[in-house]
């Protein structure tokens, strides 16, 4: 548009494996999703329904790039996560219905200040400044729901310099995909392009400047990111 102040913003778009490239719109994250990792973070799996933040769309970082150590922190976790792409959006959208609106699924990471999030969660805070900053959202290439099985059970790993840290189960989610699906659809509509990062297994941990973190997850795909 000739009457832009300035140029827009590239679109931000993810790989798809085989080719192609997906527009990304927003990003969603559903917190304390695994029961061991709530226990680990001193929480109640059993206390709450599931609770949802968000990441900025231009957080994402895919093809492996480095990740700068982000400012203001001294403790920044890694956390493993599959990750749903929606290709059908929809407002209160059912479980049975949800299944139709993924077009696909990749392996993420979602990065979090730990010491900040503990702050905001002792003084009542908002977890933004936790969790929406720059180059938080590494994630591999995105697998097309029709090439995959649906993904309600099998293996996600998180290895730093080859050590495994975390590894689980999709099947220890405390809500499922079509759970989380259809309850974000009560708060967002959905959209094309959204991007759900469905939440963590145990085995948090810090990285530092150095660190390389590889992910996986059963028939879903891989992820790799350097912490610069």
């Amino acid at each position: 548009m000739d009457d832009l102040v300035f140029a827009a913003p590239p679109q931000v778009v993810a790989p798809v494996k085989g080719g192609g490239q997906f527009p990304v719109r927003r990003i969603y994250c559903v917190g304390r999703n695994y029961a061991a990792h709530a226990r680990e973070m001193g929480h109640d799996p059993n206390a709450e329904p599931p609770f949802f933040f968000a990441k900025p769309a231009d957080a994402l970082m895919t093809h492996g790039a480095d990740v700068p150590y982000p400012t203001m922190t001294e403790d920044l976790h890694h956390e493993i996560e599959l990750v749903a792409a929606i290709g059908t959006g929809g407002r209160d959208i059912s479980v049975d219905a949800a299944r139709q609106h993924v077009w696909g699924y990749a392996t993420g990471i979602d990065l979090t200040r730990r010491d900040l999030q503990a702050w905001a969660k002792k003084a009542t805070k908002p977890w933004e400044v936790a969790k929406g900053f720059d180059h938080s959202a590494p994630m591999g290439e995105l697998a097309r729901a029709a090439d995959v099985a649906w993904p309600l059970s099998g293996a996600i790993t998180l290895t730093v310099n080859g050590e495994t840290r975390q590894s689980g189960d999709l099947e220890q989610m405390t809500w499922d995909l079509p759970h989380v699906i259809a309850e974000l659809s009560r708060y967002f509509e959905l959209c094309p392009g959204d991007l759900i990062f469905t939440g963590t297994p145990s085995g948090v941990g810090a990285v530092v400047r150095g660190d390389r973190l590889e992910g996986s997850i059963a028939g879903i795909g891989t992820v790799t990111a350097t912490i610069a």
